[in-house]
């Protein structure tokens, strides 16, 4: 399998998809591009993008192709087995399910006001309400998930999966804007950050020469 994704600083769906590789247990090679650099909108006119119109991230499986994370997490889990990646409990998975649909879905002032930087922490500010309301709905679904399936382990749903996945972006950019958050939820957040993957990612954002001024300054 090959996966190509987008800086490693920058790219919350490609950590999203890296992470599901990684979750897969299946050997692959990782190729990274550099987005909105010179070369970007050459390189993702190519073969290798075209499926996604130059989306990162996007798999290629021999003849295979998936792009976007929650795909990859789905055709994944359907080679390897689901429950490498969702809770076995019926009730668990349904929850775990909505809750990255949702992610999927959801949150655009989060994504908006605060992209992803893994390399920065910025000075902390009050966010935007709609900031503050997405904010909420989210640490309501990790407090649901922890209460009612999580006591087991330091995850939603005690061990690592999908939903963690799902989730990682957010746990990274509660940190790089210094959000405001409760504090069951810093103790999870810790969690994900800890992951020895997560901290693979975020020793090799930190080695990258690309920078993207847009998303180098902190939020108005």
């Amino acid at each position: 399998m090959k996966l190509i994704i987008g800086n490693k600083a920058y790219s919350s769906w490609s950590l999203r998809g890296w992470l599901a590789a990684k979750q897969s247990g299946l050997p692959f090679e990782e190729v990274v591009v550099p987005l909105y650099d010179a070369e970007w909108d050459r390189r993702r006119e190519g073969a290798e993008f075209a499926p996604s119109s130059g989306k990162v991230p996007i798999l290629w499986d021999g003849d295979a192709v998936v792009w976007d994370s929650l795909a990859i997490v789905d055709y994944l889990a359907d080679k390897v087995g689901r429950d490498r990646f969702w809770p076995a409990d019926e009730a668990a998975r349904a929850m775990a399910r909505s809750m990255a649909a949702e992610m999927h879905a959801s949150f655009v002032a989060l994504r908006r006001k605060h992209p992803m930087n893994i390399r920065q922490v910025f000075p902390a500010k009050r966010p935007d309400e709609d900031v503050i309301v997405d904010l909420k709905r989210i640490v309501e679904l990790w407090a649901q998930a922890r209460a009612r399936f999580g006591s087991d382990g330091a995850f939603l749903f005690g061990d690592f999966g999908a939903a963690d996945i799902m989730f990682a972006p957010v746990c990274t950019r509660i940190i790089s804007y210094q959000l405001p958050i409760a504090r069951f939820a810093a103790a999870y957040i810790d969690a994900v950050v800890q992951h020895p993957w997560m901290q693979d990612w975020i020793a090799a954002a930190q080695e990258e020469d690309w920078v993207i001024e847009q998303f180098e300054q902190p939020t108005a």
